[in-house]
Parts: structure tokens; C-alpha cells; sequence
């Protein structure tokens, strides 16, 4: 039985992204530009600022008075950045305590003999795979928990070892009641007990009020409430929103998961594009035809996050993305989780409408009260209708612009959001916002990926069948513009961007006169191929060069990009494509590429001049700059395609902290991606489990349920991805 935590933290401190040294780059001008030179985001030993070494020695100040005041053999020990070379462990796969795991717990407890450790007292908690070049040989890392009492009433000889233990901060923490969490369903059916009863909805019979420690939920009558979008955040709005007794209807503009992807499959195979059912609309979001990754910065061990996932399992995700360092899905085990999911929500009474897109919103003196409908299908949009509801919660996702136009056309207040980037400011834990990313996805042979990360241990992969997971890499440079001064906004950021190892690059186009693209893969990552988006930040200066104004002039400049690449590729959704070595010289030598994984064809084009001078020359730099980092980046084999654009949501949607509430309308609740909340599927889905709660909270379905069940709020306008 899972227990109920005290807390659940939303509002976390994110980890540094990952930086390394800027590299001069090659020359291609007698005198380079001046680059801003980036330290690694995380030191150690006498790198770290005098502040980081005080802020250091507190935290084990703190560590050592916690352990002094408990009990040792009470709860467990956590053991992190726990070794296991590769020849020593299973591989990827094995989730399990193996015998080169009990060696490095051994070393760690000082026992002598490995073998006499119970495995039964140890559980993993996370497993990811190192191939640093640091390293003297690449391994598995390991945290693992140890249960004290069982491991000393199967081993009592382990008494006197867990007696000398001490804490160490980062390595050997004390936890003495353990962290453990529920899935949401349990969670919240947890809440609802009273002396082992449940307390269940009733649609006839008033019900008083019952609670438990300050957790009251009332179920004497059930608010209408409308969710707007089927994503992440929509369908876990829709779960804690249902649980907790309201009305709820799901409308959703595309389809089912199975006819949605009947109609992926006519694109890929007739080029039939279907406006409301495709790659970005449809049940389960865009995230669903993707690489399904459930890495996230809001706090990959935080009680939100581990709900999330855990809730997911119960809907059929394999246990292993719990332990997983690198957690991800793949779309054949997205699509019948959705299905699992789907039915639960309509067990529990929620009412889902696919293909009705909302064209606008119901309001009367500041308030809204219901949605405007009408058939996807139908373009004129004449035989809408109108539902009425007591709040509309607005989960669409980035690609949903209409939805943008109709809230401008009732003054709803939108803030141009600088989208997608997020960079730590002196290396403190705050967060800057850059210009919103566009640029270009990159492929690569996932063999040439494997060699340049794994060296000889490439064999090692088999097609994601092997010991190691299959390669990928995640790269950061900041360049300046040549023209520039040092004043701020002066840099730009270039990095790479939803990574897909042993996947494929697919269409995301919404319009047939608009073309953008993603990268996507399967659980097992089989692909012979390897893509990542290359992206760069705009701002509000690139946007006027090309004379768009206004709060969605971001938008403007993706479509514009997007038509630009269309007619590059000559039409009927064939992608431009660049050779890597081509791109940074600027030319076009050939017209021949190499092969794509792209299955609508591709076109060489000059995509160095699909974008804004400086744009393409920021990309170019950086690109130089990674191959310094991963020798080998840059080749004939690497081949760029055009353009990626839809990275998040070019606005935020302003909302009070406490209620989720929109701050300019009365009854709207913006959340997820699309409001500007969230940038992935799990932050999109922790965002939609708080504001579920909230509205929850709003319409006395719960009271104190946020503040006493998962901590405080998330802080409107703060975006972690």
C-alpha cells in the first residue's frame, strides 16, 4: 500500500544545464569573433566558488545534526554514485541488485565480504549509464536504498558496520522514515479514507462534507467543468478534477489514439494531411507520435514527479522508467497506455468529445461560462454550439494558434514568452529566459553516434538490444553576434533539443503551405539513425527584421520559416536538407545527399539562407563548436534538415500563483505547453495535476488539498522544463 506523502515539491530548484568550455571555432574569417567563455555549470573540488564551498559545508552541517538526532537503524541509508563497471553488470536492462552492485554497496559499508550481503535489504533507485571520457572505464551508476532492519535481521553481522556509518552529503544520506509515494489514483483515494472507508461520489444523494487531517472534500454537488486538449496536462487535469467528483468534459480538437494513427500512417504514406488529426493534434498530444521522454528539470526524484510516473505505470508504462536514469516511452507503448487511460477517465464519468475543436469562449461581465464547439471537420465553422460550464480549463498545446487569435479577441492577457531556453544566471539556481528557438534538426548514421560516445564499446549496443543504451548527447555554446557589443542580449544560445537516438525525423506540419518537423522513436530505439534538433534563440529584434510586431509576432516568424522551407523543399511536404560541411561553408556542392530517415523525401537546398543572417550564423559557430567536443560532428555524414520551429509555446498566458486562475478572465485556467507552463511531457502532466487540484480547491471539491498534500503551488510566470 502506498503512503500518503506530507509534501509534494512543484516549485524546485532546476540543475544546471549541461555546459562545457567554449571552444574557439574553425576558422572561416581571418579574425574569429570574440566568444563569451562558459565554465562547466558544475564544479567540484577548488573549482567551486567560495560560495558554493560555504553553501557545501552547511548542507553537511545539516546532513550530520539530522543523522545525530535519529536513530541509524531506523528507515534506510541511501547510497548514490554507487560503480559498476560494464563487464561486471547485466546491462541497461536489469533493474535488479547484481553481485557488482553488492560489491560497490560493500566498499561503501566497509563489509568485507560482498557475497554475504542480503540483496533482499537493497533496492535500486536509479540506474544510468557513464561513458564520460574522464572516466578510466565507462559504468553503470547506481543509487540504491538499503532497508537497516531487514538487512540486520538477514545479515545480524551488518550491525556493527551501519553503527560506524556516516553521512556523506551527495553520497550517503539518512532517511529515516524512507520516501515513498503513491500513484495519483491511490493518492488521492488515500485522502478520501475515513477509519478504512471510502468515501464515494453519489449522483443522487447529498453527501456532507468529510475530512481527514486538513484535507476536507465535499461531495454534495458536481461542478461542470470543461478541459480543453487531451495532452499531458489535460488528461491529468481531467484524472484529479474526476477523482475528486467534478463534471468533467475532455474535448479534444483531433482523435483517438487508433484513428490518429490511421491517419499518420495516410500521411506518411499518401501525403493525405489531415488539419486536426496528425502529428501534433490528436489524443495524447504531441508527445505522443515523439520519443515519449519523461526526463525532466522540475526534480527527477521530487513526490510530483515519482506520482506522475507512477501513475503512468498503473496505465501500463513499464516499471523500469522509475529506476531508469534516462526514462523514456517510444510511441508503441505511449499509444496503449493512452487507451488504458482513456478508460479509466470514462469509468470514472468523464464525458470525452474527440474531433470538436472549441472556436471560442462564452463570457458574460468578465466570466466565463461554456465554450463555443463545432465539428473539426468542418472548416466554416457554421453549425457550432454552445456548452455551458462553471470553469474552462485551457490545456491545448503549442500548435493550437487559433486559440491564441480567439483569447486576443477578448483582450485575455498574453505575454510574448521567450520559449524553450533556459539558462542558470552566475551559476545560482535562477533562471533567465532567452528569445524563443527555431533552427534545424541534424541526423547522423546512430553508428557514428555510438563510436564517437562509446569509443570501442559502440558493439556494445546491437540496435538497443545490447548492454549499453543506445547513444545520445546533449550539447550547450553561447556565440556572439559579430556585430554586437557586450550588452546584454547580445548572445545567443545554441543547443541541442529533444534528442532522439535510433529514431527518425517525421512531419509537424498543421497546414499543407507550412512545413516543420520533429524527431521521433520507438522503446526499443532501433533505428539505424540518429536526430536532434540544432536550435538557436530569437528575439523580439529578429522578429521586426522580417516586420512582425505585436504579442504573437513569435508565431508570425515560425510561420514564416515554415513557408519558407515548404517551397525550398519544392512542395508536397518534401524536406530541404544541408550536408553539415556544406551549411558551415555556405554553399551547395553537390546535389546529391546522403540518405534520411525522413519518409516523404528530401531536397538539397541552401538552408543557410533560410534564416536570418545572424541566425545562420550563430548556428554555424556553434555547430563547429560541438564538433570540438564531439569530434566527428561535423562530416559528410551528418545532414541537416528544415526547419524546427515548434519547440514550446511562443506566449505565456499570465495566472495567479494560488488558483491557476487566468489573471485577466475570471473561470479560465490556462496550463500546460501551451499556456506557456511547461515544456515536455512531465511537466506538462505535474502541471496539470496541481492545477487540477486547484480548480479542485476552487469549487470546494478539496480544501487545503494542494497545500497539505503536494506543497505549495507553482509560481505563475517560473518555467521548468
Amino acid at each position: 500500500m502506498s503512503l500518503l506523502p506530507s509534501k509534494l515539491l512543484c516549485l524546485l530548484r532546476p540543475t544546471n544545464p549541461i555546459l562545457g568550455l567554449a571552444h574557439t571555432r574553425r576558422q572561416t574569417s581571418p579574425t574569429p569573433p570574440p566568444l563569451r567563455r562558459v565554465l562547466c555549470a558544475k564544479r567540484t573540488g577548488k573549482q567551486r566558488y567560495p560560495s558554493e564551498k560555504k553553501k557545501l559545508r552547511l548542507k553537511r552541517k545539516d546532513v550530520l545534526a539530522d543523522v545525530k538526532s535519529a536513530n541509524k537503524f531506523e528507515g534506510f541509508w541511501r547510497l548514490s554514485k554507487l560503480g559498476v563497471p560494464v563487464h561486471k553488470d547485466p546491462g541497461k536492462d536489469f533493474l535488479g541488485i547484481s553481485d557488482g552492485l553488492l560489491e560497490a554497496i560493500a566498499k561503501v559499508l566497509e563489509f568485507p565480504v560482498a557475497s554475504m550481503l542480503p540483496a533482499e535489504a537493497f533496492s535500486v533507485v536509479r540506474k544510468s549509464f557513464d561513458a564520460r571520457k574522464v572516466l578510466k572505464e565507462p559504468k553503470f551508476v547506481y543509487i540504491v536504498d538499503m532497508d537497516v532492519n531487514k538487512l540486520i535481521s538477514l545479515e545480524p553481522r551488518a550491525w556493527d558496520f551501519i553503527s560506524r556509518l556516516e553521512p556523506k552529503a551527495g553520497l550517503i544520506e539518512h532517511l529515516p522514515h524512507g520516501k515513498v509515494s503513491g500513484d495519483l489514483i491511490s493518492i488521492i483515494k488515500d485522502c478520501k479514507k475515513i477509519s478504512g472507508n471510502a468515501v464515494y461520489r453519489d449522483d443522487e444523494h447529498d453527501i456532507s462534507s468529510v475530512s481527514k487531517g486538513s484535507v476536507t472534500y465535499k461531495t454534495s454537488t458536481k461542478p461542470r467543468i470543461a478541459i480543453v486538449g487531451s495532452g499531458p496536462s489535460g488528461l491529468f487535469a481531467s484524472l484529479v478534477l474526476a477523482e475528486l467528483g467534478a463534471n468533467v468534459t475532455l474535448i479534444e480538437r483531433g482523435k483517438p489514439v487508433e484513428q490518429r494513427g490511421r491517419d499518420i500512417g495516410a500521411l506518411i504514406v499518401r501525403r493525405i494531411l489531415q488539419t486536426e488529426s496528425n502529428f501534433c493534434f490528436g489524443e495524447g498530444g504531441a508527445g505522443t507520435w515523439s520519443d515519449g521522454k519523461l526526463v525532466t528539470r522540475i526534480g527527477r526524484n521530487s513526490d510530483s514527479v515519482l506520482a506522475v510516473m507512477k501513475t503512468l505505470v498503473h496505465f501500463g508504462a513499464p516499471e523500469g522508467i522509475l529506476v531508469d536514469g534516462k526514462p523514456h516511452l517510444g510511441t508503441d507503448r505511449l499509444v496503449p497506455l493512452l487507451r488504458n487511460f482513456r478508460q479509466h477517465l470514462q469509468e470514472l464519468g468523464v464525458t470525452i468529445e474527440f474531433g470538436k475543436r472549441v472556436d471560442d469562449l462564452l463570457i458574460e461581465e468578465g466570466n466565463v461560462f461554456g465554450v463555443r464547439v463545432s465539428d473539426s471537420r468542418d472548416n466554416s465553422r457554421s453549425n457550432s454550439q454552445k456548452w455551458e460550464y462553471d470553469a474552462v480549463v485551457l490545456a491545448v498545446g503549442h500548435s493550437a494558434r487559433d486559440i491564441y487569435e480567439m483569447l486576443l479577441s477578448h483582450n485575455v492577457t498574453l505575454v510574448p514568452k521567450d520559449f524553450a531556453v533556459q539558462e542558470a544566471l552566475e551559476w545560482s539556481n535562477s533562471l533567465r529566459y532567452l528569445g524563443s528557438l527555431v533552427g534545424l534538426r541534424i541526423e547522423h548514421p546512430q553508428q557514428v553516434i555510438n563510436s564517437i560516445q562509446y569509443s570501442a564499446l559502440a558493439s556494445e549496443v546491437r540496435c538497443g538490444r545490447g548492454k549499453v543504451p543506445v547513444a545520445d548527447y546533449k550539447l550547450v555554446k553561447y556565440v556572439r553576434d559579430e556585430d554586437s557589443d557586450a550588452s546584454a542580449g547580445a548572445s545567443r544560445s545554441c543547443y541541442s533539443f529533444c534528442m532522439c537516438p535510433g529514431g527518425q525525423v517525421v512531419l509537424t506540419s498543421t497546414n499543407p503551405s507550412e512545413l516543420c518537423i520533429n524527431g521521433m522513436s520507438f522503446s526499443r530505439r532501433s533505428s539505424k539513425w540518429a536526430n536532434a534538433a540544432l536550435v538557436v534563440n530569437v528575439s523580439t529584434k529578429d522578429f521586426e527584421s522580417l516586420n512582425f510586431h505585436g504579442l504573437l509576432a513569435g508565431v508570425e516568424f515560425q510561420r514564416e520559416l515554415e513557408r519558407k522551407a515548404a517551397i525550398m523543399g519544392g512542395g508536397n511536404f518534401v524536406v530541404p536538407v544541408q550536408t553539415v560541411t556544406d551549411f558551415l561553408d555556405s554553399k551547395l556542392s553537390a546535389t546529391s545527399v546522403p540518405p534520411s530517415s525522413y519518409r516523404l523525401g528530401v531536397k538539397a537546398a541552401h538552408l543557410h539562407e533560410l534564416f536570418p543572417i545572424h541566425v545562420t550564423e550563430a548556428l554555424q559557430r556553434s555547430i563547429s563548436m560541438f564538433d570540438e567536443e564531439l569530434p566527428g560532428f561535423v562530416s559528410k555524414e551528418g545532414l541537416l534538415h528544415g526547419v524546427e520551429t515548434r519547440t514550446s509555446s511562443p506566449v505565456q498566458i499570465p495566472r495567479s500563483i494560488d488558483t491557476f486562475e487566468s489573471t485577466s478572465l475570471k473561470g479560465l485556467y490556462p496550463i500546460g505547453e501551451g499556456a506557456g507552463y511547461a515544456g515536455g511531457i512531465m511537466s506538462a502532466a505535474v502541471d496539470g495535476m496541481y492545477a487540477g487540484f486547484a480548480v479542485a480547491n476552487a469549487f470546494e471539491l478539496c480544501h487545503g488539498g494542494i497545500e497539505s498534500v503536494f506543497g505549495k503551488t507553482q509560481r505563475a510566470g517560473v518555467v521548468k522544463y
